[in-house]
C-alpha cells in the first residue's frame, strides 16, 4: 500500500480514508473523545498511547533524548530537534506572507496570525479573544484566580510564571540586567529600561493635555491626574473590544 498508496478503510464518521487499520482507530477517537490510556501518577487520560508516554515524562523527569552539541536533554524528540537548530541556525519554516524564516513551526504559526489578524480562541467567561493559546490561559486565570506557580521559598503562588521569576529574586537577590553605561543591576528588566533613560535623557511618554514629556510611563499616569482631578480617563477602550494584541 505503501507504493500503490490505495487506502481501503474508511472512517464511519466523516469519509476520511486510510491504509493501515491501526491509524483508523486513532483517528475515530477524534470523533467519539475515547481516552483509553490512563496515567498511572495522576488522572489524566490520553486517546493516544504516544502521547501518554510522554505525559508521564512530566512526573518522571525523564529525558530520554540527548543534544550531540552540548550536554541539554529533552523529554521530547520534537523538543530536542527544535533546540538542535539553535546549534546549526536552520529556519526550515518560511511565511507566505513576509517570507520571514522560523526554526519552529508554532513560531511560524504564531506570526502567520499577525498578518490574518485572526483570533481564533474565546474566552469561555467573558468572550475575549486571544490569537495564541498561552495568552487564553494566562488570561482564563484573572477569572478563576488559579495560581500554579509556587515559590520555593516562601507561601506565595502565582498566576504568571514571569511574575514567579520576579518574585524569586526577592529571596535570592539577583539582579541579571546590568546597565552598559555605569555598574548598577537590577532585579526586573524594566527597571533598567528606566534607568538607562536617566542616562540617556529619552523621554518617551507625552502627556495629551500640556504635552509635557516623561521618561518613565508611571510619573506619567500621576501627572494626568492633576489635569482630570484624581481621575484617570481611559481614551480608546472599552471591555467590548479590548483583545489581546500578539
Amino acid at each position: 500500500m505503501i507504493h500503490t498508496k490505495e487506502k481501503p478503510l474508511v472512517c464511519e464518521y466523516c469519509e476520511k480514508i486510510f491504509s493501515q487499520k491501526s491509524t483508523l482507530r486513532k483517528h475515530i477517537r477524534t470523533h467519539t473523545g475515547e481516552k483509553p490510556f490512563a496515567c498511572k501518577h495522576c488522572e489524566k487520560t490520553f486517546s493516544e498511547k504516544s502521547t501518554l508516554r510522554k505525559h508521564i515524562r512530566t512526573h518522571t523527569g525523564e529525558k530520554p533524548f540527548a543534544c550531540k552539541y552540548c550536554e541539554k536533554t529533552f523529554s521530547t524528540k520534537w523538543t530536542l530537534t527544535t533546540h538542535i537548530r539553535t546549534h546549526t541556525g536552520e529556519k526550515p519554516f518560511t511565511c507566505e506572507y513576509c517570507k520571514r524564516i522560523f526554526s519552529d513551526k508554532s513560531n511560524l504559526i504564531k506570526h502567520k496570525l499577525t498578518h490574518t489578524g485572526e483570533k481564533p480562541l474565546t474566552c469561555e467567561y467573558c468572550e475575549k479573544i486571544f490569537s495564541q493559546k498561552s495568552n487564553l490561559i494566562k488570561h482564563k486565570r484573572t477569572h478563576t484566580g488559579e495560581k500554579p506557580f509556587a515559590c520555593k521559598y516562601c507561601e506565595e503562588s502565582f498566576s504568571q510564571k514571569w511574575t514567579l521569576t520576579t518574585h524569586i529574586r526577592t529571596h535570592t537577590g539577583e539582579k541579571p540586567f546590568a546597565c552598559e553605561y555605569c555598574e548598577k543591576t537590577f532585579s526586573r528588566k524594566w527597571t533598567l529600561t528606566t534607568h538607562i533613560r536617566t542616562h540617556t535623557g529619552e523621554k518617551p511618554f507625552t502627556c495629551e493635555y500640556c504635552k509635557r514629556i516623561f521618561s518613565d510611563k508611571s510619573n506619567l499616569i500621576k501627572h494626568k491626574l492633576t489635569h482630570t482631578g484624581g481621575k484617570l480617563k481611559k481614551k480608546g477602550y472599552s471591555k467590548k473590544t479590548r483583545n489581546d494584541t500578539h
